[in-house]
């Protein structure tokens, strides 16, 4: 996140910092007597030369309620645009728009999704830039090349461990959510929508999606990670949170906890609580088997137990 800063500081951030917060030293100051930042996280990787703007407000770079600010806006900005986008094209694309007749899918269902997901976001990014601000800060494990990975052929050694650590500590916090203290008011919003649409991916009660995307956050401040692997999980996570929420016809692996397995915890509640695969649902006793056409499966169920309650 700090070449990103570097960057969009350079582009965008000096300029409004500037108009917001101007320093009145900065006008009595010749020229001469400024020499232009260098941006020393994006320099590793390409030059990028700052401008006096940089000097130009009494937050400058390294003040840590601007870096704060700044990441938040990143984070909201980032969210929102990968949720609505991501969640368009796979609704366009590859959903099956049959299952919205489902006596089980609301009223202006994906209106409501979309509401709830939009609002989320936004104290989901509160929440989690101080993270990003830790990082910049010099606490985390992060690296730039992979010359200084901590041993040979942890490059790609750090994608199944991000993997193992993320999912394992998903399954648990998720398990938890689901606990009669906490489940009520701060996971329930999310199962409102029984039979969910790409669009369902972040329709969570903002506590509910922040502490589901902690591992993620936790994990380079144990473990090595590159940058651009860090960037390019970052992006995966989100979309595979969306790939999740597009009901069962992706894929019905009993290995890969995808839409299949996730429409499972949707429709069933206490099962299949991982992300990305059943090993801790195996391992927790919470695995089900994902079924084709569940959604009949599911109906037909809540047919019988309603005829059963009426003959008694």
């Amino acid at each position: 996140m700090d070449v990103i800063l570097d960057i969009l500081d350079t582009f965008v951030f000096d300029r409004c910092y500037a108009s917001i917060l101007p320093d009145p030293k900065f006008h009595n100051t010749t020229a001469f007597e400024l020499q232009a930042p260098v941006n020393q996280h994006v320099a590793k990787y390409f030059p990028l030369q700052a401008s006096q703007l940089a000097y130009a407000s009494e937050w400058k770079r390294d003040n840590i309620a601007r870096q704060y600010i700044s990441f938040f806006l990143i984070a909201l900005i980032f969210a929102w645009l990968l949720y609505l986008v991501g969640s368009f094209v796979l609704y366009e694309t590859m959903f099956d728009k049959r299952i919205m007749q489902h006596p089980r899918f609301l009223k202006n269902q994906i209106r409501q999704e979309i509401t709830q997901g939009i609002t989320s976001i936004p104290i989901i990014s509160l929440l989690t830039a101080p993270f990003f601000v830790a990082e910049i800060r010099g606490f985390s494990k992060l690296y730039d090349f992979s010359s200084q990975s901590p041993f040979r052929g942890y490059t790609l050694l750090q994608y199944p461990l991000f993997i193992l650590f993320t999912d394992s500590g998903i399954y648990w916090i998720h398990r938890g959510l689901h606990h009669p203290l906490v489940y009520r008011w701060c996971h329930k919003p999310h199962h409102k929508w029984v039979v969910p649409t790409p669009f369902a991916s972040y329709a969570f009660h903002p506590l509910d999606g922040w502490a589901q995307s902690l591992p993620y956050h936790i994990f380079p401040m144990l473990f090595p990670l590159q940058k651009c692997a860090y960037l390019g999980l970052f992006v995966f996570v989100t979309l595979w949170t969306v790939l999740i929420h597009d009901a069962e016809y992706l894929s019905t692996s009993k290995i890969i906890n995808g839409a299949a397995c996730h429409t499972m915890h949707h429709l069933y509640f206490n099962y299949n609580y991982g992300q990305y695969i059943t090993l801790w649902d195996r391992l927790g006793g919470t695995y089900r088997t994902p079924e084709e056409d569940s959604f009949k499966k599911k109906q037909n169920e809540e047919q019988a137990a309603l005829a059963a309650k009426k003959r008694l």
